[in-house]
């Protein structure tokens, strides 16, 4: 699972409100041809990070390169089961990363255009948010 070695505080506030609008950076395909972008906005554990990364190379057998363009770094709290009210807030329980219209999960390189579309679209369907098949600008369909 993806999470941080280290923080500077172990728990955040939740900022729940703070996910509209559209991603900031993060938008543009960096380091593959192919990539899926986000369309509207959620919250992802690192452990639907984990099951679509696990998709897409499955399905791809290892060749090409996957990157992954998203980290779970905040931390997520819970109480324990049957525990009162009060006395303060849980103990981090996971992470997660936060996620906006626009912003690109996963870029997928050296493979053919069939291969990535499948691989990508098996690894969106592990994941809560709808997202777009995309290409970069300087692909070749005719090669």
């Amino acid at each position: 699972m993806l999470q941080p070695k280290r923080v500077k505080y172990r728990k955040v506030q939740k900022l729940k409100g703070n996910m509209h609008g559209n991603t900031g950076r993060g938008s543009q395909l960096s380091n593959g041809m192919f990539g899926i972008k986000s369309l509207d906005q959620d919250l992802l554990t690192s452990r639907q990070i984990e099951a679509a990364r696990i998709a897409a190379t499955r399905f791809m057998k290892r060749e090409g390169q996957l990157w992954i363009k998203i980290f779970p770094d905040k931390p997520i709290t819970k109480k324990p089961l049957e525990v009162r009210m009060g006395k303060g807030k849980g103990a981090p329980d996971h992470y997660v990363s936060v996620i906006k219209p626009g912003r690109i999960l996963f870029e997928v390189g050296g493979v053919p255009l069939s291969v990535a579309k499948e691989a990508l679209r098996l690894a969106a369907q592990k994941l809560p948010v709808k997202t777009r098949f995309i290409v970069a600008r300087d692909f070749d369909f005719n090669a």
